[in-house]
């Protein structure tokens, strides 16, 4: 039998809640290596490599969107519905065109933290919680 590509874009199949958990929790030790993964000492502030990477005019820009896009992406696949794919890529887009503009840009990426908060709309949208090691903290619904 013949797969054609249209069919497995719009078929996907159904996920369990171990392998959502799996796949959340994944996704999250990506963001929060994205976002928040040193500490500045003495502090509780945190910054990941897309604040590191993003200070490369342009090229830093375009090259930390390939992760943040694939974290939408991955949302996608497990059939997160389409109303919360836009409010990822919103966050993403605030991002990334504030990342346009010289050091504000590289502020923005540190504080606002778009990764993290695509996580947490999948946290919430399948009612769990993973904590940065990315153990599960909550029951799926």
């Amino acid at each position: 039998m013949a797969h054609t590509a249209s069919s497995s874009f719009t078929d996907r199949p159904s996920l369990d809640a171990t392998e959502i958990r799996r796949r959340v929790a994944r996704l999250r030790r990506l963001a929060t290596l994205l976002d928040a993964a040193f500490v500045i000492p003495g502090t509780r502030f945190r910054w990941g490599l897309d604040t590191l990477i993003g200070l490369l005019p342009v090229a830093g820009t375009l090259v930390m969107a390939l992760p943040s896009l694939y974290i939408i992406w991955e949302a996608h696949r497990m059939n997160v519905p389409g109303r919360i794919l836009l409010r990822m890529i919103g966050n993403m887009a605030v991002e990334l065109l504030a990342d346009f503009i010289p050091v504000l840009g590289d502020m923005v990426d540190t504080v606002y933290k778009a990764d993290l908060r695509n996580i947490a709309l999948l946290e919430q949208h399948f009612g769990i919680t993973v904590d940065g090691t990315a153990r599960e903290t909550s029951p799926p619904r």
